[in-house]
């Protein structure tokens, strides 16, 4: 097998013989003609995954109460198709819309049990989000990142878990006290305390 046959899941040995180590890095992180090979055909197929991307969830108009109860807890927010929608729209202008992106991505894979879907939707989130080849990766610490390299060897419904937790917790401490003062949840907040004192 020549090393543009590779696939990225196989396990190599551990061997220092390898000249061209690097070409079997499930990471990205070389240069080499490999990996160039497989960054032109990601970047061609980019824009047909992005299409499969829903704009936002759909949902139905949420209730007054239910939009102040988003500041009370992230978890409310979260739980809510509508809240996520909101705050997914604030999280574009924060240019980090990816971070909701992929915690949506994880829960579906959650929900899957059929194997093959399960290892495509996987390999699909790691090209996505985790490789640092893709312009919508997200932030996640060394230590996450190992373990997901590993699991990737043989992806499950929760190869992810730890990386979802760590960007909830993000946006949680980062994104979500912005989100409650800025003008997107302050104008929805007026805008259904209004139509509710009108009816």
């Amino acid at each position: 097998m020549s090393r543009h046959e590779t696939s990225p899941t196989t396990v190599q040995p551990a061997s220092n013989h390898r000249p061209n180590a690097c070409c079997f890095c499930w990471c990205c992180c070389c240069s080499c003609s490999w990996n160039e090979d497989r960054e032109r055909a990601w970047r061609a197929s980019r824009e047909t995954k992005l299409e499969t991307i829903p704009n936002c969830e759909a949902c139905a108009k949420p209730t007054p109460e239910e939009v102040r109860g988003w500041a009370q807890s992230f978890d409310k927010l979260m739980k809510s198709p509508a809240g996520r929608n909101i705050f997914r729209e604030f999280l574009r202008t924060e240019y980090s819309e990816e971070n909701m992106l992929f915690w949506l991505a994880c829960e579906e894979l959650k929900n899957e049990c059929n194997k093959h879907t399960i290892d495509e939707k996987a390999r699909m989130i790691y090209e996505d989000y985790i490789s640092i080849l893709s312009p919508k990766e997200v932030s996640l610490d060394s230590r996450v990142r190992e373990v997901i390299n590993r699991k990737m060897q043989e992806p499950s419904s929760h190869t992810f878990d730890d990386a979802q937790l760590q960007i909830y917790t993000l946006m949680h401490r980062d994104s979500y006290p912005r989100f409650l003062n800025s003008a997107i949840y302050k104008s929805l907040l007026q805008s259904v305390s209004r139509s509710s004192s009108e009816s």
